[in-house]
């Protein structure tokens, strides 16, 4: 992306906009959120910085979690988002709807960036990588589990198979529309 359009994706937003990517593991959730947070000046956390001792060994040793793992992390996370005051990016898998809905109880309306791919890209994704707990074999529980955000969430959905730049101009522009359209209306000149 130029920096003409990198300058044009630099229009006026919420003051204190939360962003949440998710998808499955390997989506580029954390690449994008830092990325975003870097160029934009956000703060970034990554849930899998908040998930409990237990968590991380059960799914190294390739067990999926569950509800009930989750449910703590969750309510962690919500908490951390609600007490934001500056703008702040989250990266977290966020696969079902009651999920999304508890994250973002206390700082509606969070915007939710689902980043799509197919399995095999996210899969080669996975088995490249080495500094993560999460092995591939799991992915497949993940996809399972994804409960992708229908209309009514607003969530935005991208490809993560697109470039960086692209993605993060994609999530300026939806979060400088929602400002937009959470404005009053100018009265009309007579």
């Amino acid at each position: 992306m130029s920096a003409a359009a990198l300058a044009a994706a630099e229009i006026e937003v919420d003051p204190a906009p939360v962003v949440i990517f998710m998808g499955v593991s390997g989506s580029g959730k954390t690449t994008l959120g830092e990325a975003l947070a870097a160029r934009h000046g956000f703060r970034f956390l990554d849930a899998d910085d908040f998930h409990p001792t237990e968590n991380v060994a059960k799914m190294r040793s390739g067990v999926p979690l569950d509800d009930a793992d989750r449910a703590p992390w969750l309510e962690r996370l919500s908490e951390l988002l609600a007490a934001a005051t500056a703008p702040t990016v989250l990266a977290c898998s966020a696969l079902k709807a009651r999920y999304r809905t508890r994250l973002a109880a206390g700082c509606d309306p969070a915007l939710f960036v689902h980043l799509a791919g197919s399995r095999g890209t996210i899969g080669a994704r996975l088995s490249a990588r080495s500094d993560h707990y999460m092995p591939p074999s799991l992915l497949q529980s993940q996809m399972e589990a994804l409960e992708a955000p229908g209309e009514e969430e607003g969530a935005l959905t991208l490809d993560c198979d697109q470039p960086v730049e692209s993605l993060c101009a994609a999530v300026m522009s939806a979060l400088a529309n929602r400002r937009r359209a959470s404005q009053p209306a100018a009265p009309a000149l007579a």
